[in-house]
């Protein structure tokens, strides 16, 4: 199935997304096309996802890739790339991160080695629902849907609320990804369209959220309650951090606050996500230094001995595995 059927008056609102994930299998059920939204309120030091971090558009540089050809500079109109002579004479392709990025792509057109990506693209509902409905059948026989992630969505509840509300009209499953840092408005908006929330805790304590984070978890609470206390469908999502978050008391805090809350609605399951690099080469080609000096990797033993530590709570908790 490839057309839609007519949309509402809000299928021209534009927001701001830098990637489209297809056949994604990770982030809800079935086969889902995952939207990445640009921007976030947060700067967590092992975000996979730098280019969602600002809502800026920006360029990712592979200087590996690059054959100086010079193009990119003689097109683009902001000053964002710069050509200089190295001290063996030739030439050398840098970005100027002091301008922004106007988003024209004038740069990726020309660019003669695939160096150059531009993260960010405005895009309006009508225009992603033509590619979410691409894959129509796909969620239909798989029980799958749309997901949306980011970054942090949230900041543009609007935007995604009315992505969300054509998906439901096409009886697709939705479901979004979130930090719930953001506005209670915010959620309420996104309450009324969205059929799961995946829905971050990354430190029970308030404080020592403040201190990995610089702000105290009490909105996410907030949040995660008023979700649970209208009956929503929730997965927790746990990020496991060495050193940030995985003390006995942070876990079995967050365990026990999260099976309390799910005596009051409907949470389903925790799912622990263990530190990974995956997204470590991204801060290079933004000139972003990765927050995180060492490999805080789990090993395969200590996997295990997490998974059996779980088995004592009575509670569907999973230990995710990349």
């Amino acid at each position: 199935m490839t057309g839609i059927a007519q949309v509402s008056k809000d299928a021209e609102l534009t927001g701001r997304i830098f990637n489209i994930q297809k056949y994604s299998i990770y982030d809800g059920d079935g086969i889902r096309t995952l939207i990445f939204f640009k921007g976030c309120n947060l700067q967590c030091d092992w975000c996979a996802n730098p280019e969602g971090l600002s809502s800026k558009f920006q360029v990712m540089f592979s200087q590996d890739k690059c054959v100086a050809c010079g193009k990119c500079a003689q097109v683009c109109p902001a000053g964002v790339h710069m050509m200089s002579t190295g001290a063996d004479g030739k030439a050398v392709h840098k970005i100027n991160r002091t301008v922004d990025c106007i988003g024209c792509r004038k740069c990726e057109e020309v660019c003669m080695g695939d160096a150059l990506d531009v993260m960010g693209k405005d895009v309006t509902v009508s225009e992603l629902m033509e590619i979410i409905m691409q894959d129509y059948d796909f969620y239909m026989s798989s029980g799958g849907g749309v997901t949306l992630g980011g970054g942090e969505l949230s900041l543009q509840a609007d935007f995604a609320t009315a992505l969300l509300t054509e998906c439901k009209k096409q009886m697709i499953n939705t479901a979004i990804e979130t930090q719930g840092t953001t506005s209670l408005e915010s959620y309420q908006k996104l309450a009324t369209c969205t059929d799961l929330f995946l829905f971050d805790i990354k430190q029970i304590d308030t404080d020592q959220h403040r201190q990995l984070l610089g702000i105290g978890n009490e909105g996410v609470k907030r949040n995660l309650e008023y979700l649970v206390d209208i009956g929503a469908n929730i997965v927790i999502r746990m990020p496991l951090i060495r050193g940030y978050n995985d003390s006995y008391d942070s876990i079995t805090g967050a365990f026990s606050y999260v099976m309390e809350l799910a005596k009051r609605g409907n949470i389903q399951r925790i799912d622990v996500l263990p530190y990974h690099q995956f997204g470590k080469t991204k801060y290079d080609k933004l000139d972003m230094i990765y927050p995180i000096t060492q490999d805080l990797g789990y090993s395969d033993e200590e996997l295990e001995q997490l998974s059996a530590f779980f088995t004592q709570f009575d509670f569907d908790i999973r230990l995710v595995r990349h």
